[in-house]
């Protein structure tokens, strides 16, 4: 252990402080009785920044600007009892507290409350619910914090004594607007699984003259994304001419902001525009204890969430906002986590929608799994060769310059939570994918420590929710009813490798049709050259503004397959006005 260095231990309160021990800095957490007069669990952070801009729990993330975060999970920590992390805390950047570097910072500490739930399965599980603000620690009404405060980090410094004395206020639920309008409903499903009322909300972008034209019935576009309270693509003002411009690192544009805003604002003006298709727009919200989403299908881990959304959520919508109600009239787009959803959906749900616009999905095709083959690769982390091992990203940026490994991005996750509770990417494709392991939690598909893929789970993982695999192995069945639905697009250059997967179910779909592969699949597949994540499938404009256009740019394929397939009888004149 270096001298100097930071090192937290477990201690209960009236034990003998390390430093006091040892002359070593020590670091301790506890919260007074005024905002918790139980025992709670959860996740313990200890955070250091030596960015003063911003709280420094508004600083940790996966890229490479991120500040320091040390993680242990609580169980039972009582008011007034102090607590503390030793070097094997799991860390991020920086992988232990005893390597941060001695200088000034600003520290912070945060406890996100788990709660106990006792799920259906018979399963007893620690975790974290949403509490309306979309599965994020460092904002999740009811987290305990404190307030930043400057110390120093070196030899002989002062023992660092912190009291989490702050909470997370509740969210004020959004006002509905003359376009936006919102509904929440208690999902029987969900609550069954997890043994206490669970709801799912949706925020509906009505037309125009949905309040006066009464009679209408409208189509449904289902836009799957991350949790969002509003369309903050969507505007009825013109940009705020006050708005001090700032710089958009990802697109590398200055006033980024302002031309979200000039962007959302013509999409008002289109949206309300004589002779636009009126149809509704619904986003969905589905966080859960794991995630901001929950990817939209059943899930062992989470609950029957596919089944809940398709058989509660979407009739209580289009009882309430009068949309028609029948798959012809239904459709679905998103980028991201929204693409696979909106391909996953329209396959396991086949009859219910009538296409799918899916943009740089997550991986389609686990043989693909961003750069590691899930079903013969050994380690995520690494390609072994005959005497070494290479490094395997999981971040680019548009030039191939890599933004982060496999590696660290599983110590970021494992700093955030153990047991697949970092409430982040690789640990919701492991909760939604996986069968429920041993102990209550995800089986992991892999080591985090060592990278080592568990080739059984995976199998589990081809069956039930490799996209690819299920075409090919159902396409008999499955093919009829997807014909015309399947339209995949995503940049060469994807930040994640989600591209290298949509090589590959293309290199499927290209089959389709021809001799003892059943009918053509009458979709299409397009890449953006050099387009980093999210491209979407517009050649014309660059992604920075392709993706603020989602609401828009798929419409006038929409129509022309409603034109094409509509049943006869069907209602295709109420809603053109």
């Amino acid at each position: 252990m270096r001298l100097g260095a930071l090192c937290l231990v477990m201690a209960l309160a009236g034990g003998v402080s390390l430093s006091a021990q040892t002359g070593v800095q020590a670091v301790s957490a506890s919260f007074p009785a005024a905002q918790s007069g139980k025992a709670l669990d959860g996740r313990l952070y200890f955070l250091l920044s030596n960015d003063a801009s911003e709280e420094p729990r508004m600083q940790i993330d996966d890229t490479p600007r991120s500040q320091m975060v040390f993680g242990v999970t609580v169980d039972g920590m009582k008011p007034g009892q102090r607590v503390a992390v030793g070097d094997d805390a799991a860390g991020y950047p920086v992988r232990s507290l005893k390597d941060v570097p001695a200088g000034d910072y600003t520290v912070q500490a945060v406890l996100d409350v788990y709660e106990t739930f006792h799920r259906a399965d018979g399963k007893t599980v620690k975790l974290s619910p949403d509490r309306g603000e979309g599965k994020h620690w460092n904002l999740a009404p009811g987290n305990l914090y404190s307030k930043p405060v400057k110390v120093h980090v070196g030899a002989g410094g002062a023992a660092i004594a912190i009291s989490l004395d702050q909470v997370i206020p509740p969210i004020v639920p959004e006002a509905d607007t003359k376009y936006v309008r919102h509904i929440r409903i208690q999902s029987a499903l969900l609550t069954k699984f997890w043994g206490r009322p669970v709801y799912l909300s949706a925020v509906v972008l009505v037309p125009e003259g949905f309040d006066e034209h009464t009679e209408a019935r409208y189509p449904l576009l289902v836009f799957h994304d991350h949790f969002v309270t509003g369309f903050e693509d969507f505007r009825t003002t013109p940009p705020d001419a006050n708005l001090k411009p700032d710089y958009s690192e990802r697109f590398h544009l200055a006033g980024y902001n302002r031309i979200q805003q000039e962007e959302a604002y013509k999409e008002y003006q289109t949206w309300v525009a004589p002779k636009f298709p009126r149809v509704l727009v619904m986003k969905i919200q589905h966080a859960n204890p794991f995630y901001d989403d929950s990817y939209a299908v059943n899930s062992a881990n989470l609950g029957p969430y596919g089944d809940a959304i398709e058989t509660e959520l979407v009739p209580a919508v289009e009882k309430q906002f009068r949309g028609i109600g029948q798959g012809w009239a239904r459709f679905m787009y998103g980028g991201s986590t929204g693409g696979w959803e909106s391909l996953a959906v329209q396959i396991f749900y086949p009859d219910d929608y009538n296409g799918a616009y899916v943009a740089c999905p997550d991986p389609v095709d686990f043989h693909a799994y961003m750069t590691r083959d899930l079903y013969k690769d050994d380690n995520m982390f690494y390609i072994e060769g005959a005497n070494k091992r290479v490094e395997q990203p999981s971040m680019r940026d548009y030039l191939g310059h890599t933004l982060m490994s496999m590696r660290d991005n599983m110590a970021y996750e494992a700093a955030l939570g153990d047991r697949g509770r970092s409430g982040e990417q690789f640990d919701i494709w492991q909760a939604v994918y996986s069968p429920v392991g041993e102990d209550g939690y995800p089986a992991p598909i892999f080591d985090k420590e060592t990278g080592k893929i568990d080739h059984k789970v995976a199998e589990f993982w081809r069956e039930h929710y490799d996209l690819d695999a299920k075409l090919q192995r159902d396409w008999a069945t499955l093919g009829p009813k997807l014909q015309g639905k399947i339209h995949l697009y995503v940049g060469t250059d994807d930040t994640y490798f989600l591209n290298d997967a949509v090589y590959l179910m293309e290199d499927f779909l290209k089959t389709t049709g021809t001799q003892g592969h059943g009918v053509p699949y009458e979709g299409e597949v397009k890449y953006g050259p050099r387009a980093e994540h999210c491209w979407n499938g517009d050649p014309t404009l660059p992604n920075a503004l392709s993706r603020l256009h989602y609401n828009t740019m798929y419409l006038p394929q929409i129509m022309e397959r409603i034109a094409k397939t509509a049943p006869a009888g069907a209602d295709v004149t109420s809603w053109r006005y």
